[in-house]
């Protein structure tokens, strides 16, 4: 249903059997009812002030030539803020980039560094291969050292209050477990 048009009644209009097929299909395609298709296109010519027996080839071949004479226009426009601004600001940046391009050279060959070592792939996998086993021991060990602390810890329930975890671990040892940990 058509919103705002709802409630008014229907009007018949005669046609053309030919038309009246294009218009149907017309209004199909652009999925709207005819009575809102209709509508739409009366609102388009009032609109653009134009009727339907105005030729508008004219009217658009002057608005190419509007348009062409605009676009060229605005190319010379660029063309100006390039020549006038970019080439002179690109310049600079050139000549400031070629200078710190110098600086950071003789800056790399007051330091010195040299080739670098290349290392054989086997070594390379053995390096890895020794890091990944310390930090696994590593792993068991703080696993180890947790489940040690945390079978420390028993749960008391209390009649009054909140129910509340204590841990049975002495003072001196509280401390060397925090010391050993870096917490």
């Amino acid at each position: 249903m058509d919103k705002g048009y709802e409630k008014e009644k229907f009007e018949t209009i005669k046609i053309k059997t030919s038309v009246a097929k294009r218009f149907r299909n017309y209004c199909r395609t652009i999925s709207k009812s005819q009575s809102m298709t209709l509508h739409h296109m009366v609102d388009f010519f009032e609109i653009n002030g134009i009727s339907p027996e105005d030729n508008l080839g004219d009217t658009i071949a002057m608005l190419k030539g509007q348009i062409i004479k605009r676009s060229n226009a605005v190319i010379a426009i660029i063309k100006n803020i390039e020549k006038l601004h970019h080439k002179p600001t690109t310049a600079i940046l050139q000549s400031l980039f070629e200078e710190t391009a110098s600086i950071e050279k003789e800056v790399e060959d007051d330091f010195g560094f040299g080739q670098p070592k290349l290392i054989a792939e086997n070594e390379e996998l053995l390096y890895y291969k020794k890091e990944y086993e310390r930090i696994k021991d590593e792993n068991f060990k703080f696993r180890k050292l947790m489940t040690n602390f945390l079978n420390k810890i028993n749960h008391e329930k209390r009649h009054f209050g909140n129910d509340i975890l204590k841990l049975k671990l002495d003072k001196i040892d509280f401390d060397n477990f925090r010391k050993s940990n870096n917490v």
